[in-house]
């Protein structure tokens, strides 16, 4: 069976490590397409995932049209020759565009609900939708998802990102990392080029958190581009990483996380550090899903995320159990059912 496995974004390299090192050992044939955006090749070469460069990222709507446009093209070229079986993919804008054009069954794995122009141009295309029970159908059908086509998990895709994780205790020496302070939070500043996010690149909601918790742990900062690493340099007690890292087991090892974002939030609630979401748009429902179990703090509030911060580092919440489905096993049952299906 050959597959095609897309991969748009950093975090999916997490999602599809496991899938893709169980496909190959099952000796399927598959082809890994990545863009050129953030960290994304590095973690496809820190993991020894064999890829495709095809595309990039657009800042502006209209560079993101003409990339979009681009690597629409490329990627016909690419796949068309190859007779692929079934494709893969999570929040890639082009995979279901072109699988529903070759007639190549797919399936898309989704987790935003808000992410309006990405729903809008894929839903209606898909095959098979693998969703966390948590986001509303209904919202899904609003972009013209299939509700026969959706198939629902309790859970969120970031269960997948340890399946097998194996946890660092010297991830700070391994870094060589210079903490004064006895406690550490890591933060991860906005997704300011996410075209659902309407907000300044020059700026972070986490400037003012680091600037008032930096004298009471040691910060970690988790930039996600170069000129965001640049708002907070020359702070105190506050380190700018530079990935690829082993961030599972930062995420770990560190007393609390503070994200303006969602992936490493929810990654943070799975491994049960506390985490608080200062994340500036609608509050996704996988972040709910979280914050319903009280394994996730939300909070838009200065001052109610540094109380909370400082209660959290000093009583940190007691261990629960996250009860969830097998995600991993969902994916596999489903590549191979799709394969099947067709050759019926």
């Amino acid at each position: 069976m050959k597959i095609w496995i897309d991969i748009s974004n950093a975090p999916h390299v997490r999602f599809f490590k496991d899938i893709i090192k169980y496909l190959e050992d099952q000796g399927e044939d598959l082809i890994v397409t990545a863009r050129d955006f953030g960290d994304i090749h590095k973690l496809l070469n820190m993991y020894d995932i064999d890829f495709i460069s095809v595309g990039k990222h657009g800042v502006s709507l209209y560079d993101k049209l003409k990339e979009n446009t681009a690597r629409l093209n490329e990627l016909v070229d690419l796949i068309y020759p190859e007779n692929v079986d079934v494709a893969l993919s999570k929040h890639s804008i082009e995979l279901p565009r072109i699988a529903f054009g070759l007639g190549i069954p797919s399936l898309y794995v989704l987790d935003n609900e808000h992410a309006l122009a990405a729903n809008k141009l894929t839903l209606p295309l898909c095959d098979t939708i693998v969703s966390p029970k948590i986001i509303d159908m209904w919202k899904l059908m609003e972009f013209g998802a299939d509700p026969n086509k959706i198939l629902s998990y309790n859970g969120t895709s970031e269960l997948l990102h340890f399946k097998s994780f194996d946890f660092n205790e010297n991830i700070f020496n391994d870094l060589n990392l210079d903490l004064k302070l006895q406690k550490t939070i890591l933060m991860r500043p906005e997704p300011s080029l996410a075209s659902y996010l309407d907000a300044d690149c020059t700026k972070s909601v986490l400037l003012p958190i680091v600037k008032a918790l930096k004298d009471y742990a040691n910060i970690l900062v988790l930039p996600r581009f170069k000129e965001q690493a640049k708002i907070f340099e020359g702070i105190e007690n506050t380190t700018i990483l530079t990935p690829p890292l082993d961030t599972s087991s930062i995420i770990k090892k560190c007393d609390l996380v503070i994200g303006a974002g969602g992936t490493m939030n929810r990654e943070a609630a799975i491994l049960q550090t506390p985490v608080i979401s200062c994340y500036p748009g609608k509050t996704l429902s996988v972040d709910q899903f979280y914050i319903d179990q009280d394994l996730m703090y939300r909070s838009n509030d200065l001052d109610d995320i540094i109380h909370t911060a400082l209660s959290l580092i000093v009583h940190p919440n007691d261990e629960k159990k996250l009860i969830t489905d097998d995600l991993f096993q969902i994916i596999i049952d489903n590549i191979y059912g799709a394969y099947n299906n067709s050759k019926k």
